[in-house]
């Protein structure tokens, strides 16, 4: 049986020191209150500090943290019509896959064994995490794709069973859109109508099973057996097949 992939981290100064940044922009309460503000569609400043009840200085400072690490993106747009008529302003929102991104780093972040010497930085993990969760409700576990042909792309585990496969073009109806299909170049995948695997929450917690595929499932390069239930931890790496035309991902949960 192999091991459980571990993950270390960098004792260099410099890296250890972007990461308390990144994590000090998100232990901030009001930004994570504008994250969910934002969520659903672009405001305006002078909408969001309205929400939050805090001024619009305050609040563009914040805003221009969430805009450094990437979780919110700038945007030109139109305010609303006054006597003078219909003026541009910026508009915020949160980035494509932002808070899927959040969830990913979070849950990469909570496996790193911290150095001696940095010790604040696990516990500001820690209430990080749980404060995203409590003011995003972000708490779905999630895939994120180590390699492949599409590396870095998050999949959130948004319902209680999910298939995994290619994609299949003659039954593309079949299909559920929080389903997990790969592009048709994953030949060694099975057809997601087939599926090559299915992910579901049980009372034992999340759990994979592969389901007769030709290249067969592997946790944490074991092989799993076909039709038979492996209970998912925190870290776990699911392979879909092996080799060039296979499939990788980090199982990552915050539950």
């Amino acid at each position: 049986m192999a091991d459980k992939v571990t993950v270390s981290i960098s004792t260099d100064p410099a890296f250890l020191q972007e990461l308390s940044e990144y994590l000090e922009v998100l232990s901030n309460p009001i930004r994570l209150k504008i994250l969910k503000v934002i969520e659903k569609e672009p405001k305006e400043i002078t909408e969001i500090s309205s929400r939050i009840d805090t001024s619009y200085a305050n609040t563009k400072k914040h805003i221009d943290q969430l805009v450094h690490i990437g979780l919110v993106k700038k945007e030109a747009g139109f305010g609303r019509e006054t006597v003078k008529g219909i003026h541009p302003v910026w508009k915020f929102s949160v980035a494509e896959g932002g808070l899927e991104m959040l969830i990913k780093n979070l849950g990469v972040f909570s496996r790193i064994n911290i150095p001696i010497g940095y010790g604040e930085i696990q516990g500001t993990l820690e209430t990080v995490r749980m404060a995203v969760l409590k003011e995003t409700g972000t708490s779905s576990p999630a895939l994120h794709m180590l390699d492949g042909r599409g590396p870095g792309h998050t999949y959130l585990l948004k319902k209680d069973r999910i298939l995994l496969g290619r994609i299949d073009p003659d039954s593309p109806s079949k299909i559920s859109e929080n389903d997990i299909v790969l592009p048709a170049e994953y030949i060694a995948v099975t057809r997601i109508t087939k599926p090559h695997a299915i992910i579901a929450r049980t009372e034992q917690g999340w759990q994979i099973e592969d389901r007769g595929s030709s290249g067969g499932t592997y946790v944490n390069s074991e092989l799993i057996a076909p039709m038979h239930k492996t209970v998912l931890k925190n870290g776990d790496v699911i392979d879909l097949a092996m080799g060039e035309d296979a499939a990788r991902f980090l199982f990552i949960t915050n539950e």
